[in-house]
């Protein structure tokens, strides 16, 4: 025997054991000893040692824990390149999240290798994204040794900023004392996403603030002020969130550019005015104006600015520019022919006040110039009703719009029209493959769901076997179908695969539990999730005893309603195949199907007791339950704390369904008294499609998660209200509650949500804008809604064209706001569009209450001037003569 292979051998062993027990620090000198030819056979050990770990389900987590970082030191002191070290050093098997390597005994077990190696291995470790941030100590002890430049990759970039911000010393200390400053510094700009550290909220005059830092170590020379400022305003013109591009700005801010620093972004600054978030644009702005005081900012260049900064919708920098703008025309009047067309930007504004402020300033410099008259005369017509006899005044009779005599026209969309739902898969390939991508798909759409139901019970009923056989491969990967792994006691599938399971003959095992909600949840998702259920175990069960030719519950359109004639045809195909039906199948299809009388008639004359339970169904046994409005008292929640007083619908019992129907749908029809936000939903869509034809029961359950989002801010909360309103039944006093709560949600993409279904009722003549308004006033009194954020959803609603519908919603709830105790911020936005849409439409009515009282103020706040424009409108509207006038 080869006494060298023995020594081998025993080395091997002795490194495996040490990495099996996890003692990294002795790995190094266990390495160091072994020539090439060992450590690559060591390799393959340890190779094999690392795939048993990586197949290795969750339950030897522990052992990976304690052997990874033994592991990932052996395997980096036998790989003999570079790149491969590397590849073994980040591998993402080898590590926890996040976690940093064993950095000393890694630098021990490489420290004899060749320079070059360790610089070339130092660089491709930076190249990894995914774990250069967490390797760079080790990145820079190698650059160290290699004495090769640092690496500048993002990751690289990430990593030093870390270490250098949680240094107990002051930041600016650190950084002067730290070597590789003048290579990284500059990449803090270049990154492709922020770096984390920069913005972490810190105390501006703290000893950790890198914009007081950073321009510290460039008013000592060390760090290049051109670099700084170039990097800042490349970073702020790649755009991107507001909070991203604040510490950027602050740094810019913390160099004070000198005049002559600014003249040479002058190109920067306007770019940055035109496009940037506000914060942003403004300090652009403030820099713009510093160099037109100062004669640095030529006519033509401030009036390619203008034309940029006056479209912007935000009215502080509209109106800081045409202070400027002002400001430029009386220190040099010849600009007037350059500026005085850009003002016309200012016509289009949806402040008025704006508006009327870029017209004075036209009046103010206006020239003889017909080519400027006839230009500013042609952008008269974006002007406010309130402005275009001024206009006209100044700029002659082409100011006037043409077609102003012309009726009004309310624009409305389209009404929807449901999509219909594609029908169920016809051959077992097209069935097999609808039915994977349901179960393997995170979130399949409840259409998705219902057609791969169907199509199930279609192939099982025609030839289960063949289904069996192209299912079987298709879904080879789930566990229940490992025998190893999976549970005795499984009593049941999620969803789809329950069905799949008992076509591939393997039921779930032990013992169903009863179909009931959980009595520590009264949560309308929960009793949905009841009868989805129900329905699945009821389907999966007749796959063994006796298939259904197909489902009678499936939808028809996509918003999960049935068409009353098609389920008489699908019943009486059930006759003509001797089929009885299933009892939770057809009680999910009453639910669905759309209420029609006229199709009583050709319901009983089935002549079956389906054909009868259906004709009762459309008569008056499917008829909407009731809902009952009621104020619900303050409560105090410990996780969101004080929840006012708030507007909350309650529902009736549906005694048909408790009467008639299985068991699992009780709960869905019991008497529910409405409570505090649910926490165990699901997603809308499905919720929908079991109710589809009963919106007035879905808004009123789904109002606390809409009332949250108007006052515990809770984000996605107003997602149901298209869809509900674009469900079926009446739209009553429940949907339109939801619909106005909706209104005053906190976030912008709720209260457009809300807009959506505000504007498909009004589409369908659904629409009760005094009930609406009524509900906002009450609303509004309560606190639930706050005015400024109501007055940035009707702003949007006006802004599609639906002028008379939302003058017709502010004109029930304005009263409640000038009259009452509620919050008066944002009232004057309210009348500014209430103004704009009496202006447009031409409506005529009396003045709202309290109008009259804020007028006779006098002053020019926002609030009193636009009371002022709504009356003066009101008033031209129904032919007073106005003080105008």
């Amino acid at each position: 025997m080869n006494p060298t292979a023995n020594i081998t051998e025993d080395i091997t062993e002795e490194v495996l054991v040490a990495v099996r027990a996890g003692r990294a620090a002795e790995l190094p000198g266990l390495l160091k000893p072994l020539e090439p030819a060992q450590r690559r056979a060591l390799l393959v050990r340890l190779k094999e040692l690392r795939g048993e770990l990586r197949s290795a389900r969750w339950e030897r987590w522990e052992d990976r824990n304690r052997m990874n970082p033994a592991l990932m030191v052996a395997g980096a002191g036998c790989t003999t390149g570079a790149a491969a070290a590397a590849t073994w050093i980040s591998g993402a098997d080898l590590r926890r999240w996040r976690a940093r390597p064993p950095t000393a005994a890694l630098l021990d077990v490489l420290s004899g290798r060749d320079p070059k190696w360790l610089g070339d291995l130092a660089h491709r470790l930076a190249a990894r994204s995914a774990t250069a941030e967490q390797d760079y100590r080790l990145i820079i002890e190698l650059v160290r040794l290699a004495g090769c430049p640092v690496p500048t990759a993002d990751g690289c970039v990430e990593g030093w900023a870390t270490n250098v911000g949680t240094c107990p010393a002051p930041l600016v200390v650190t950084l002067r004392r730290d070597p590789h400053l003048t290579a990284l510094a500059p990449r803090l700009f270049e990154t492709a996403e922020p770096v984390s550290v920069l913005t972490w909220r810190r105390d501006p005059d703290g000893p950790d603030n890198w914009p007081t830092a950073l321009a510290a170590l460039a008013d000592e020379g060390l760090l290049d002020r051109a670099v700084l400022l170039d990097g800042c305003t490349a970073r702020l013109l790649r755009g991107g969130k507001p909070a991203q591009l604040k510490p950027y700005q602050e740094i810019l801010e913390a160099l004070r550019p000198t005049a002559e620093e600014e003249r040479e972004r002058a190109a920067d600054w306007i770019a940055l005015a035109a496009d940037a978030p506000s914060a942003v644009a403004g300090t652009a702005q403030l820099a713009l104006a510093r160099l037109a005081a100062a004669g640095h900012l030529t006519p033509r260049r401030l009036a390619e600015m203008s034309a940029a900064v006056l479209f912007r919708p935000e009215k502080k920098l509209v109106r800081s520019q045409l202070v400027l703008i002002g400001k430029e025309l009386t220190r040099n009047p010849a600009a007037a022919p350059e500026l005085l067309p850009e003002l016309a930007e200012a016509f289009g504004h949806a402040d008025t006040d704006i508006q009327e402020r870029a017209l004075k300033l036209v009046a103010s410099h206006l020239t003889g110039d017909p080519a400027l008259l006839a230009e500013l005369a042609d952008r008269a017509h974006l002007l406010s009703p309130a402005h275009r006899a001024r206009a006209v005044e100044l700029l002659g009779p082409a100011a006037a719009p043409a077609g102003e005599s012309a009726p009004y026209r309310e624009i409305l969309p389209p009404i929807p029209v449901p999509a219909p739902l594609a029908p169920a898969p016809e051959t077992v390939a097209e069935t097999v493959e609808l039915v994977a991508a349901v179960i393997n798909a995170r979130a399949a759409t409840a259409e998705e769901f219902e057609r791969a139901l169907d199509g199930l019970v279609r192939q099982a009923y025609r030839d289960r076997t063949a289904l069996a056989e192209a299912l079987r491969p298709a879904l080879a990967g789930r566990w229940w179908l490992d025998a190893e792994h999976s549970r005795p006691s499984t009593h049941e599938l999620p969803g789809l695969e329950h069905v799949a399971a008992c076509v591939l003959d393997a039921p779930p095992t032990g013992t169903p539990q009863p179909a009931l909600v959980s009595r520590r949840s009264t949560c309308h998702h929960t009793a949905v999730g009841v009868v989805t259920r129900a329905r699945v175990v009821e389907v999966a069960g007749r796959i063994t005893s006796g298939p259904l030719p197909f489902l009678l519950a499936t939808p028809t359109v996509e918003t999960g309603s049935l068409d009353p004639r098609a389920l008489v045809a699908r019943l009486v195909e059930y006759a003509r195949l001797g089929a009885d039906p299933a009892p939770a199948d057809f009680a999910q299809a009453l639910l669905r199907v759309r209420r029609d009388a006229c199709v009583i008639p050709e319901a009983a004359a089935l002549g079956t007791p389906a054909g009868d339970r259906l004709a009762a169904w459309l008569g008056d046994a499917g008829r909407p339950v009731a809902v009952t409005r009621r104020t619900a008292p303050t409560v105090v929640h410990r996780w969101t704390g004080e929840t006012p007083a708030r507007l909350v619908m309650d529902t009736e019992q549906r005694t048909a369904v408790v009467r008639e129907f299985p068991r699992p749908f009780h709960a869905l029809a019991g008497a529910r008294r409405a409570g505090d936000r649910c926490w165990d939903g699901r997603d809308d869509a499905s919720l929908i499609a079991v109710l589809p034809e009963d919106r007035e029961v879905l808004a009123a359950w789904c109002l606390p998660a809409v009332t949250a989002g108007a006052v515990h801010e809770a984000r996605g909360a107003a997602a149901a209200l298209p869809l509900l309103a674009a469900a079926g039944g009446p739209a009553g006093p429940a949907l339109h509650l939801a619909v106005a709560t909706g209104l005053g949600s906190r976030h912008p993409e709720d209260r457009l949500r809300a807009v959506d279904a505000l504007l498909t009722l009004t589409a369908r003549g659904e629409l009760d804008a005094v009930r609406l308004g009524c509900d906002l006033a009450e609303l509004i009194t309560l606190g639930t809604v706050k005015p400024t954020r109501l007055a940035d959803s009707l702003r949007t609603l006006a802004a599609t064209g639906a002028y008379a519908t939302t003058w017709a919603v502010l004109e029930c709830s304005l009263p409640a706001l000038l009259t009452g105790t509620a919050d008066p911020r944002g009232a004057g936005d309210l009348l500014s569009t209430a103004a704009d849409c009496v202006e447009r439409c031409g409506a005529a009515a009396p003045d709202p209450a309290g109008l009259a009282a804020i007028t006779a103020r006098g002053g020019t706040s926002r609030l009193v001037t636009q009371a002022a424009r709504l009356r003066d409108a009101l008033r031209r509207n129904e032919g007073v003569p106005t003080a105008g006038n």
